[in-house]
């Protein structure tokens, strides 16, 4: 395996390109090589400013493989593809588009390579090669030092992997490159790779819930959250969390303060309330975004990220517009930490879905990378609220690998199978039902291991939603084999004897310990321990 090196020194581009361990006038890079991992650790001798480091690995493709690449953040699309397949970015939406929705920020789209060629494609942290049952995974072993892209070049037969560390300047040792490659079974080839970055799994247990979200969305308030407490008491099925969603707070980043209007008494109560019924309650924050007309980004403009000529960075569209917080600054840390503190010891929260947390790290700097930032401001979250429970969602996923219990690892289900036509061309993040599905199971080897996966809610119900019965039941059948959370935002009081049976099956399923995939035409054909699904 050859390592290349492009970085600035004395106002000169240079390339440094080495096997093994090296030096030259500006450097010392020392490659070290255990087993099936690597690592290249940079030593300067003057500050450096890194352009590009990777390393290029030969491999043979075959036609019948099957590839695998982990997308950047918890909604990016993930799925096996084959050589022949495509990646598309954003770059075929006009510029207007692009900007008016801020589409480029949720992705990878400003730091990634999208050719649009067949058998070029990329990923984060890991990916693999399949044939039948056997694997070969490429994993990074850290994402402290830059997040890791993996590309596979199949009409070139290489493999690249890089650091995403252009603009950094090192002027103390760094470790550049961090990876291990391992071929066995699917579970063989998991289990070495956590052991190696020393990830124990997780000691939480998997729960199941209901969200207001997927059937409210904003539009809660304190009457609504009682009334579906109550359905749910009322429930057979016993429920171990009860999570309120996004629309309590006045804006987003304004989490100090509850909307009067709609939760007259606060939330507090209905927390209480909840412990009473047996459950932990839930509740939604976006700890690292502010909406754009929130209180906090119209008071404290200085706490928001900037591009380097000092614009606030969009973040996306959502909430018409929101920014991500700089968690560098002292005062703005603080408030991230009063705030999460206030939910779980001053209003009774013992979960946190922590969502949009992404927005974080999209302004890296000559000091950090965007993985660096990630990575410590989920240290930073453990640190602020240790007694919770954490479930992540929108974050680049090894950033959260045993940092918090449970995890989102695909889109947002919708109430449609696949969204509108003209939402299938915009960003990989956007929703879709049949995404989520795929992403919860292509990424199930992280399930029990990096946390729980949280595959999204299942919905059964027959009002407000467009999917037929089929495909609500392989929904939940999907999460339910695949999932460490099964939530839904059902009124399961009006379940009739069909839903309440898959209901049942839910509730009780069991991960599967023999998972076998056929790509079949653009779909894919499971057998789960014998059970059939197609997806």
């Amino acid at each position: 395996m050859i390592f290349e090196i492009r970085y600035h020194a004395d106002g000169h581009t240079r390339l440094l390109c080495v096997d093994q361990s090296e030096e030259n006038v500006d450097m010392l890079a020392e490659v070290t090589y255990e087993g099936g991992a690597a690592k290249l650790v940079l030593t300067p001798k003057h500050p450096l400013e890194l352009l590009d480091v990777r390393c290029v690995l030969p491999e043979k493709f075959k036609k019948s493989d099957v590839l695998f690449l982990n997308g950047y953040q918890s909604w990016t699309d993930s799925h096996e593809k084959t050589i022949y397949d495509k990646e598309r970015g954003v770059d075929h939406l006009p510029g207007f588009v692009q900007n008016t929705f801020a589409l480029r920020a949720y992705g990878d789209y400003d730091f990634a390579e999208y050719t649009g060629k067949k058998g070029e494609l990329h990923g984060w942290s890991y990916g693999y090669i399949r044939r039948g049952q056997d694997y070969k995974l490429f994993a990074s072993l850290s994402e402290y030092d830059g997040f890791t892209e993996i590309r596979f070049c199949a009409p070139m037969q290489t493999v690249i992997i890089r650091r995403d560390c252009a603009g950094l300047v090192i002027s103390a040792p760094y470790t550049a490159l961090n990876f291990v490659i391992l071929k066995g079974a699917e579970n063989e080839v998991y289990d070495q790779w956590f052991s190696l970055m020393g990830i124990s799994p997780p000691t939480a247990k998997p729960i199941t819930g209901y969200t207001s979200w997927y059937n409210f969305y904003e539009d809660i308030s304190e009457e609504k959250i009682l009334k579906n407490l109550e359905a749910v008491e009322q429930s057979p099925m016993h429920f171990d969390v009860f999570q309120i969603d996004d629309g309590f707070e006045p804006a987003v980043g304004d989490w100090l303060t509850v909307d009067k209007k709609k939760f007259p008494n606060g939330l507090k109560p209905i927390a209480d309330r909840v412990k009473q019924s047996g459950m932990i309650p839930g509740l939604w924050l976006a700890p690292f975004s502010c909406r754009k007309k929130s209180k906090v980004a119209k008071q404290h403009p200085d706490w928001l990220l900037k591009d380097r000529d000092g614009n606030p960075i969009p973040c996306g569209a959502n909430w018409g517009g929101f920014y991500g917080l700089d968690i560098y600054n002292p005062e703005c840390r603080e408030y991230v930490k009063t705030c999460l503190q206030t939910a779980v010891r001053e209003w009774g929260f013992e979960l946190l879905k922590l969502d949009f947390l992404y927005s974080v790290c999209v302004a890296p700097t000559s000091e950090r990378t965007r993985g660096q930032i990630m990575c410590e401001a989920m240290d930073f979250i453990r640190e602020c609220v240790p007694e919770a429970k954490i479930l992540g969602c929108g974050v680049p996923l090894m950033a959260a690998f045993g940092k918090v219990d449970y995890c989102r690892i695909g889109c947002d289900v919708g109430l449609d199978i696949d969204d509108k036509p003209h939402m299938r061309i915009i960003h990989r993040e956007r929703v879709s039902t049949k995404n989520s599905m795929r992403n919860t199971l292509f990424r199930r080897g992280l399930n029990g291991r990096a946390f729980w996966n949280d595959p999204d809610v299942f919905l059964l119900r027959d009002e407000n939603i467009s999917l037929t019965w089929e495909q609500r039941e392989t929904l939940a059948k999907v999460n339910s084999l695949f999932g460490g959370v099964k939530f839904t935002s059902d009124d399961v009081s009006v379940y009739g004897s069909e839903q309440k049976k898959v209901l049942q099956k839910v509730l009780s399923a069991r991960f599967p310990k023999d998972v076998r995939v056929r790509r079949m035409g653009k779909g894919y054909q499971v057998t789960a321990d014998g059970e059939e699904l197609s997806l």
